[in-house]
């Protein structure tokens, strides 16, 4: 016969040991709302720094120079087809009045390059990327448009940058596994004294017929309703520390350049991944804590 099981009881039970084991909870509670604000914390900091790597991305450019044959609507006529290209953000024209005076600007007061005329110039396109790790085909493609001279990079910048938001990436999912892990741990042994307790009754129950799912699934319930509760409590202070440190940051004139991510952007996520890391430590928590005190 098919065992059936009244998960409302189960709820209630969970619900009931919460105030029953108060001081345990609360401690339980505490050390989910630790391990949350590192995790949060650290993941944040990857997404304002991968945030900030993609803004100095998009300003990272190529030059593609367009043949001096080509008049100069000619060649802004090029604008369309250079933007066509997969991974092109956008391309900018300027002509070569304007770049002689770029370059005038750049190297004022130097007489080597004081008084050269504009012939020497070329009409060129300033082409930003969508993907900056896509720089070689990017700038390939640009290259056979018939009209461009050739074009010019820097791919050691677009390597640098590339490899930079690999490693911060896979830094912070490291350090989210491992915080995940020791957090699973912390809160196994916290509720395990919680259990301690009740070893007792476990017993009792597991000698009257009660399957070790039966004896479970209260104290999985009670595992997650106080990994919700700490994942509550851990979004609203890391959305007060959150805002605490950009109006810092803000205020502060030197870190003016920095661009923090609003986390009004952020919350669902954050709220979203807190319940779900919550609901993930305190099930598996108690599962880890029990399992002892059901080899009767």
């Amino acid at each position: 016969m098919k065992q059936r099981y009244d998960f409302g009881y189960f709820f209630m039970e969970g619900f009931r040991s919460i105030f029953t084991h108060g001081l345990m909870s609360f401690a339980a509670v505490c050390m989910i709302v630790c391990c949350l604000l590192i995790m949060g914390s650290f993941t944040l900091v990857a997404v304002n720094a991968s945030n900030m790597f993609s803004d100095l991305e998009k300003e990272n450019q190529f030059t593609a120079y367009i043949e001096d044959t080509l008049t100069q609507d000619q060649a802004r006529a090029l604008q369309s087809d250079i933007e066509a290209i997969p991974n092109v953000a956008r391309a900018e024209f300027v002509t070569k009045e304007e770049a002689q005076e770029e370059f005038e600007a750049d190297y004022e007061g130097n007489p080597l390059f004081e008084g050269l005329p504009s012939e020497v110039y070329r009409d060129r396109f300033h082409i930003y990327l969508d993907d900056i790790s896509k720089l070689p085909e990017t700038e390939a493609a640009v290259g056979e448009i018939t009209g461009v001279a050739w074009t010019k990079s820097a791919p050691e910048i677009a390597e640098g940058f590339t490899v930079i938001r690999n490693v911060a990436g896979a830094v912070a999912v490291i350090l989210v596994i491992i915080l995940l892990a020791v957090s699973l741990f912390i809160i196994a042994n916290t509720i395990k004294l919680a259990t301690f307790n009740r070893r007792e009754e476990i017993a009792i129950m597991k000698m009257c017929g009660a399957t070790n799912w039966f004896v479970r699934w209260p104290f999985i319930f009670e595992g997650m309703l106080l990994g919700l509760i700490g994942a509550l409590v851990a979004f609203l202070l890391q959305w007060g520390i959150y805002s605490l440190i950009v109006t810092a940051i803000t205020e502060y004139g030197g870190l003016q350049l920095i661009a923090i991510v609003p986390f009004k952007t952020l919350a669902l996520r954050v709220l979203g991944a807190f319940a779900a890391a919550g609901l993930a430590i305190g099930a598996g928590g108690s599962l880890l804590a029990i399992r002892k005190f059901l080899q009767v």
